[in-house]
């Protein structure tokens, strides 16, 4: 009971408490207008611009906090409050973005390494779900270990994609801080809500890693006790 609270129920408690940050500081800063009034898609490209990246489209996408980077495509998308929005929220999460950018054209290696992983992540989050529950529903026989395992090997995929992950992240936004000060669109005493914005969005990433990774575990524990009896 204890390793499937350490496992499960703490990283189910702290994804809901990383989410609760991350909206709480975007909700707070997205309030704050920027003394330059620039907006978040003239933020991104003076941030490109900077580094010669010059064949990268920005575009506007629905939703909220739906911001990306398409390394196949070469865009930059942004949601509308950030495209056109000239708050701290804006500017930290348009230059975020503009962060991935720079990393894609400098051969920044573990975004390379992401790249790579992309496609079979994408088949494992197809396949992870639907093996466990049918594995832990079949438990009992041979075919039930064999979907767990293949769950198991799945879970790893993502894990591991996560893990990756996790430095791209961090990178973006430390590149995206210093471009917002050293560019003057961010005065320093502004950052702080740069700062909040950024960090709790780095949170949630940690947050999906460690949820990942204790479910992973836990399907391991369970393959080995079965493979006790």
């Amino acid at each position: 009971m204890l390793i499937w609270i350490v496992l499960i129920i703490v990283p189910m408690l702290f994804g809901l408490y990383a989410q609760f940050r991350i909206r709480s500081a975007y909700g707070k800063n997205v309030q704050i207008p920027s003394r330059g009034n620039i907006t978040g898609r003239e933020a991104a490209q003076a941030v490109m611009d900077s580094a010669g990246i010059t064949d990268v489209e920005i575009v506007q996408v629905p939703g909220e906090l739906s911001d990306h980077y398409d390394p196949i495509n070469k865009r930059l998308a942004l949601s509308e409050h950030n495209y056109h929005g000239t708050s701290l929220a804006a500017l930290g999460v348009a230059a975020h973005e503009a962060g991935h950018a720079i990393q894609h054209k400098i051969g920044y290696s573990m975004m390379t390494v992401r790249q790579t992983l992309a496609p079979a992540t994408q088949i494992a989050s197809g396949i992870a779900n639907l093996a466990l529950i049918l594995g832990i529903v079949l438990i009992g026989s041979a075919f039930g270990g064999t979907l767990l395992t293949l769950g198991a090997v799945a879970l790893a995929v993502i894990v591991l994609f996560q893990l990756v992950t996790l430095p791209v992240e961090f990178d973006a936004s430390r590149r995206a801080k210093a471009h917002l000060v050293n560019l003057g669109i961010v005065e320093r005493d502004e950052m702080k809500g740069v700062h909040e914005t950024l960090d709790a969005a780095a949170l949630t990433y940690v947050a999906a890693f460690v949820a990942s990774l204790g479910s992973l575990l836990h399907i391991l524990l369970i393959l080995s006790g079965r493979r006790e009896d």
